[in-house]
């Protein structure tokens, strides 16, 4: 029996949060037939911010590494809330990661990795994916970084 994504983030020391309510007028997640598409996700831990600013400015790389991987968490969160379990997600099909930023900081893809490396430790195999960095004047709540991802789900 191979092992399972609860018990590689008890591994990985990560307890999943409850699932965060949507903060306007939209889902936290939505699925369309086998594809499961969360809302953007913060660096949320305990129900605060764990960097906000700019990239380049007021966060260094290795923060925003750390922030990325807290956005990541809180993606699990939603497809647990979403599917009940997530022995049911099949692959994870793509992040895509806004780093806010200053106009000459282009370390988006390292801070990129700190989401992707946990994603791909948590889930194995299926957790390897397409994934896209893009740099933002700014996020939701002056956050450092949100990640938004699609699932293949049962």
């Amino acid at each position: 029996m191979s092992e399972t994504i609860e018990k590689r983030l008890s591994g990985l020391g990560v307890t999943l949060p409850v699932a965060a309510a949507p903060a306007a007028n939209y889902v936290p997640f939505c699925r369309s037939g086998n594809l499961l598409f969360t809302a953007g996700q913060l660096p949320l831990k305990d129900g605060k911010l764990q960097a906000s600013g700019l990239l380049g400015r007021d966060v260094d790389t290795a923060a925003g590494k750390d922030a990325a991987k807290y956005c990541a968490i809180n993606i699990l969160a939603q497809a647990k809330a979403a599917l009940g379990d997530l022995e049911k997600i099949r692959r994870l099909v793509k992040i895509t990661v806004f780093v806010a930023s200053t106009p000459d900081f282009v370390e988006q893809h390292l801070v990129a990795n700190g989401a992707s490396d946990f994603l791909v430790a948590a889930l194995g195999e299926p957790g390897k994916h397409a994934r896209s960095a893009v740099g933002t004047a700014s996020l939701p709540l002056n956050a450092a970084v949100e990640i938004e991802a699609v699932f293949e789900v049962e």
